[in-house]
């Protein structure tokens, strides 16, 4: 079987597989019991920095999937490129993501149905040094039961385009929407709040205008909020920090939001 390997273990998040488990463990167990809920969500926006810096914020979202732990059976991950300039969105060539954690496989399904429309690509050199994706795919493995994997590496794509893919795979309660995105980046600390508070409003209106200052992940969250929008969906924010509120100073910050959107009561099933 062709895997891509663990690229940022050790550096983002620990290389050591008890290590990482208890790490993940704690940072759900912080989760503020306030947090929890019974409904279930359908899509979740994540951050994606090392974890001292954006675990505890990414927890807060994560911990919203316990009560459906043996029930999402596949998760459609999108986050941005950051090291290979990609032309749309790249999906794998591998067969599964590895990290210390285990193996998790790639829906070869939902793969090849992506794989027919004209701004999805498969590629391997897009994936291979991504950490936006990997780095979510061992908080995946410790709240969920068995499960496959779409990961998704999105380039320069519209809101369309990115919103036509989700569509395609949405699915029903056994499939989980991702998106992997930090929000402004490198500036001082009240600044970087007042510009991310900003974003945050922009999301809650379900409006998909954010540029890549906003969120380094735009592009993927625009695409969601089209869809979004057109599917009536409740977008709730559960945390909004900086690198200066959680393990580094602030002089030059870089921000952090998590999510949860959950579909009418009545598309739920």
């Amino acid at each position: 079987m062709h895997i891509r390997p663990p690229a940022v273990a050790g550096m983002f998040y620990p290389d050591d597989g008890a290590v990482l488990a208890r790490e993940i463990r704690g940072y759900l167990a912080a989760v503020p019991a306030r947090q929890a809920s019974t409904l279930a969500p359908k899509v979740l926006i994540v951050p994606h920095a090392g974890y001292i810096y954006s675990g505890a914020v990414a927890a807060c979202a994560y911990a919203r999937l316990a009560p459906v732990r043996a029930t999402i059976r596949r998760v459609v991950l999108l986050g941005p490129a950051h090291r290979v300039p990609i032309r749309g969105l790249a999906l794998p060539v591998a067969e599964a993501y590895a990290t210390p954690l285990g193996s998790v496989r790639i829906d070869a399904e939902g793969a090849a149905a992506a794989l027919q429309l004209p701004q999805v690509t498969a590629s391997d050199v897009a994936h291979n040094l991504e950490h936006s994706l990997e780095v979510q795919v061992p908080f995946l493995q410790s709240v969920l039961d068995d499960f496959t994997l779409l990961p998704f590496a999105v380039g320069a794509a519209t809101p369309a385009q990115v919103a036509e893919v989700l569509d395609l795979l949405w699915g029903g309660p056994e499939t989980l929407i991702l998106i992997s995105s930090d929000l402004s980046h490198f500036h001082a600390y009240a600044a970087a709040q007042g510009i991310d508070r900003g974003t945050v409003e922009t999301i809650l209106a379900c409006e998909p205008t954010l540029d890549h200052e906003q969120a380094c992940g735009a592009t993927p969250i625009n695409g969601l909020l089209l869809s979004a929008k057109r599917r009536g969906m409740k977008i709730e924010l559960l945390d909004l920090r900086n690198s200066g509120d959680t393990a580094g100073d602030r002089t030059r910050v870089v921000g952090y939001a998590a999510f949860a959107l959950s579909e009418p009561a009545h598309e739920q099933r």
